[in-house]
Order: structure tokens, then sequence, then C-alpha cells
């Protein structure tokens, strides 16, 4: 089954409060120093994509001249520790958004964000935590339904997890992991169908996500449509060839046509890219030989 797995801080500039873009030119010397674009993208993982440049001297040189200046300023250190998060570098990560918490414990944005490095440190329960107190704030932040959802569904709470999904979804969310995430759960409970059109939405929500294409062609697949199959998962392959499981749906492809010599060759190009993914071990002692 496609997985859908989350990234941090695409709502970066969600953190830079309208008080703080009328202020100009700290909103500026953040948005410059992070190099953010001017809109907010949807990402399709809830795990940090690692950018080591976020973390390089000179970036957080320039963020932590803008605490200088401001030091008493939440969003300062909100978006320093974003930095820091991108970079791998968690505990200063949390450093910056305990203090940005200090500073303003109504600042629902860096409880998310914080909550976001405690998933990828492993500890769900802290994470949880701070997606509760930041809808404690802010009922309508589908950012915290959305991750928060996430740690139910991968602890097996499916119901609680569905209900956020829907809550994010309820509040016109722009966010495709709301429908790709609620499209994992219909195809859980065997509904292809609803999952197909959730996973549809994500598409057009982030179109250069391969994930959706990948979950769309799972449901596909149980719906007996092949074709429809193949050709998501090919393009799950073309947005992102070093994906394991798109080679591994892609075989499994070739498998159910026949041609095992194909399906063979494309389980293997899935082991060199995760030699532990067990679809593709299974599919290969299957169609090996040929």
């Amino acid at each position: 089954m496609a997985v859908m797995t989350v990234q941090l801080l695409s709502q970066s500039l969600e953190t830079l409060s309208a008080r703080s873009l009328r202020r100009g030119g700290l909103a500026v010397a953040m948005i410059t120093a992070l190099g953010l674009a001017g809109c907010q993208t949807t990402e399709t993982s809830d795990m940090i994509k690692i950018d080591r440049d976020q973390g390089s001297q000179e970036n957080i040189a320039s963020l932590s001249q803008v605490i200088s200046s401001n030091p008493n300023d939440p969003e300062g250190y909100n978006v320093r520790g974003s930095a820091y998060g991108r970079a791998g570098q968690f505990s200063k990560a949390l450093a910056d958004f305990n203090v940005a918490l200090q500073l303003n414990p109504n600042f629902y944005q860096a409880y998310a964000n914080r909550a976001l490095v405690y998933r990828n440190m492993g500890k769900p329960v802290e994470a949880a935590a701070d997606y509760n107190a930041a809808l404690k704030i802010n009922a309508n932040y589908d950012v915290a339904y959305i991750g928060r959802g996430n740690i139910y569904r991968q602890a097996g709470r499916i119901d609680e997890a569905f209900s956020d999904f829907n809550r994010a979804i309820q509040l016109d969310t722009t966010d495709g992991r709301a429908y790709h995430n609620r499209g994992l759960i219909y195809q859980v409970r065997g509904q292809h169908d609803k999952a197909i059109d959730d996973f549809s939405k994500a598409i057009s929500l982030s179109p250069s996500s391969p994930e959706p294409y990948n979950g769309r062609g799972v449901s596909y697949v149980a719906l007996n449509d092949d074709e429809n199959a193949f050709a998501d998962f090919n393009h799950a392959i073309e947005l992102n060839g070093r994906i394991a499981e798109s080679w591994a749906n892609q075989a499994l492809i070739y498998e159910r046509r026949g041609d095992k010599a194909r399906a063979a060759k494309s389980y293997s190009h899935a082991l060199q890219l995760d030699p532990k993914y067990a679809p593709a071990k299974q599919g290969l002692a299957r169609t090996r030989g040929v």
C-alpha cells in the first residue's frame, strides 16, 4: 500500500504574522535569509526533507542577526528554529521553538513546528501534545489537524485520524496531505472509489508529488483497472525515480500481465533503492530466473 510520509516548513511563511509583515524590514530579512518562495507549497510527507544549506553558517548568521535586532520577537526564533529543523539540527530547533513559545504562549504555528520536529525525533507523544496545544489556541488550524491525524493513523487509531483529516478538509485546506491521508484510510476500509477521488484531489493540489499517484494506482489495482494503475505508477517514477515503492508497483503490473522478465527487472531496481523493501523482495522471489 502506498504510504504517505509529511515535511517541515512549507508553513514557514505562515509563521510571519500580519503584524510582522507590516513591519517590513523584519519580514523581508527572514524571507531573504531562508530563500522562501512567495507562496505556500503542498508537501506530501511528515518527515523532514533534510536541507543542509538551511543550517549553513551564513544562513544561521543572517537569522541570528535578525534575532539580535529584535530579541523579544518570537517569530525570529520560530523562523530560525525552522531553518535548524530543515537542516536536521533538531536540538537547536527545539531550543528556538521553546524560546518563541516562552515569548508568546499563544504562538500556535510554533507549537505545530515543534510537533513536527518531535515527530522526526521519534517522539509522537510529545508531538501530539503540541498539536493539541496548537488546536486549543486555534481550532481552525488545518496544519495541526493533518499532523495529529498522521500520528493517529500511524498508531492505528484510524477513526480519530479520519476525523482529523475530515476536519482539515472541512476547513477548505489547500494542503493535499489531508486528502492523501484520508485516501489511505479509505483504502484500509476497502472504499477504493472514494480513495481514488481523494488521491485525485491531492494530485490536483500537489501535481509534482509522486505519493498520491502511487496511492491512486494501488486503488486502481484493487479495482482491476491495471491500465490506469500502470499510468499512475509510471508517472510517479517520472516525478521521482528514487522511490522503491513506485518501481515495485510498476513491477506488479508487469507481473499481472505475465511479463515476468520486466517485472523482475523493476523489482530488482526497487531493491537497489531500498534493499529492505519487502514487497520488492517477495516480487523478485516470484519472478526471478525467468
